[in-house]
């Protein structure tokens, strides 16, 4: 679910902050810079786990600050396909199962990969499992607030907006207007046996 991915990043340090020791002030600009930031075909950062090499420092013309390029890894936040998370239900629409592991919400559990026979109830804005056992039916509903265990099967990175440079890092809280798309967003699937709801597959 976590993994550590080198990066390369260019760290702009204000001279307010020169009587500070270096390592310190770059750890602190890299976290305000990538924590629960976005980065295309890399995953959602977390937090700074070490750096790795600083080179040296340079001041441009014009610009009291010092620029300096950094090697670093951060913890990074994606999980590989087929991955088994838990999470909770954070609602329900014609669209699926909307997840949440509670620091990551874009995660959604399409119909067609939803226990069989599945129907999306209107009225309660539940999607519910029509389970056949020894002759009778139950009606099991996806109620919001409920664990959930599903498996990773696809993963979706938006592009940023033309205005953004290639490759920057975007706020997941970022998400465009005019389609409402979050720069990445997790598939899952609850459709074989011990997945979906905890409480269906407890033993009594």
């Amino acid at each position: 679910m976590f993994v550590l991915a080198e990066l390369k990043d260019t760290v702009r340090i204000p001279p307010s902050r020169f009587q500070y020791k270096l390592n310190d002030v770059v750890t602190d600009e890299l976290n305000r810079k990538l924590a629960n930031k976005v980065y295309k075909d890399v995953g959602l950062c977390i937090t700074l786990h070490d750096i790795t090499k600083i080179e040296e420092s340079y001041i441009f013309p014009g610009d009291g600050a010092s620029h300096t390029k950094v090697t670093f890894r951060f913890i990074v936040f994606r999980p590989w396909i087929e991955e088994i998370l838990v999470g909770k239900i954070r609602s329900c629409s014609p669209e699926g199962i909307h997840v949440t592991l509670g620091f990551f919400e874009d995660i959604v559990i399409p119909p067609h990969k939803l226990q069989h026979p599945s129907h999306f109830d209107q009225m309660e804005q539940a999607w519910v499992w029509i389970y056949k056992e020894k002759g009778e039916t139950h009606n099991l509903f996806m109620d919001a607030g409920e664990v959930i265990r599903f498996r990773v099967v696809k993963e979706i990175f938006t592009e940023a907006p033309l205005s953004s440079a290639p490759n920057a890092p975007r706020d997941i809280s970022e998400k465009p207007e005019a389609n409402n798309v979050a720069p990445y967003t997790l598939h899952g699937s609850i459709d074989e046996p011990g997945l979906g709801l905890v409480t269906w597959w407890l033993k009594e």
